[in-house]
C-alpha cells in the first residue's frame, strides 16, 4: 500500500483580506506558517515519508511544503521538489485581488456565487474549475505523477483548493457535481491510501 497526501497551502495573506487571489503570488500569513508546521507534525506522527514532492510555482504553496517537509523530518526532499504551472490555484482573472465582499455588491451574491461554484462557468476573464482540471491537472497529473503513484511510490502535492479539487475528480472520489462539498481547509494534510493505484482509503489527519 502507498499514500497520495493533498495539501492546501497555509493561510495567506489575501486568505486574510478576503481576496480573490488566483494567479497572483502572495505569501503565508504568521497563521499560515503555523498551519504548514502543523501538517508536518501531523505528517511526522502518521509515520508517512515521500519519494517524491510536487507544488504549483506559487510561493504561498512552495512556502507551506518547505515547512511542513522541515517539521516532518524530511527536509532533504524540497531540494528535489518539483514546481510547475500546471499546479496553480484557478485563475479569477478580472476578480483577482478584488475583496470578495465588495465584489458581491458590484456584481450581485448570485453571480458571484455562480462563478465561485460552477463547474463550468468562468469568471471574466478567468478560468472555470473544468478548465483547471481538463486544460491543466488532469494531463500534468497523468503524465507525471500518476505513474509514481502505480508504481507505489509515496507522493505529496501541496498545491492550492481548486487544483486539488481537480485532483479529486480526476482520481474519481469526487465528480462535477459532487465537488462543491469537497471542502479543503488551509494546512491540513487529506491522505489517501492506494492499493495497485486504486483508493482505498480516505481521510484528513489530525
Amino acid at each position: 500500500m502507498n499514500y497520495l497526501v493533498l495539501l492546501r497551502h497555509g493561510q495567506s495573506q489575501w486568505n486574510l483580506e478576503n481576496r480573490f487571489t488566483g494567479f497572483h503570488n502572495v505569501d503565508l500569513t504568521e497563521k499560515g506558517e503555523e498551519e504548514a508546521g502543523n501538517a508536518g507534525r501531523m505528517l511526522k506522527k502518521a509515520g508517512i515519508k515521500f519519494d517524491h514532492v510536487f507544488s504549483s510555482t506559487q510561493t504561498r504553496a512552495n512556502r507551506t511544503a518547505e515547512i511542513a517537509l522541515k517539521e516532518a523530518g524530511q527536509g532533504a526532499l524540497f531540494a528535489q521538489m518539483v514546481r510547475h504551472d500546471d499546479l496553480r490555484e484557478r485563475d479569477y482573472g478580472d476578480l483577482t485581488g478584488m475583496d470578495k465582499d465588495e465584489t458581491r455588491e458590484k456584481y450581485g451574491a448570485e453571480q458571484v456565487h455562480i462563478w465561485r461554484r460552477s463547474y463550468d462557468t468562468r469568471p471574466p476573464g478567468g478560468e472555470c474549475l473544468r478548465d483547471v482540471v481538463e486544460n491543466r491537472v488532469r494531463p500534468y497529473y497523468q503524465a507525471n505523477i500518476k505513474p509514481l503513484i502505480e508504481k507505489g511510490e509515496n507522493v505529496l502535492i501541496a498545491a492550492h483548493g481548486n487544483s486539488l479539487r481537480a485532483v479529486l475528480i480526476i482520481l474519481g472520489v469526487e465528480t462535477p457535481e459532487s465537488i462543491n462539498d469537497a471542502e479543503f481547509p488551509t494546512g491540513i494534510p487529506l491522505v489517501f491510501e492506494l492499493d495497485g493505484g486504486k483508493v482505498v482509503k480516505r481521510y484528513f489527519l489530525d
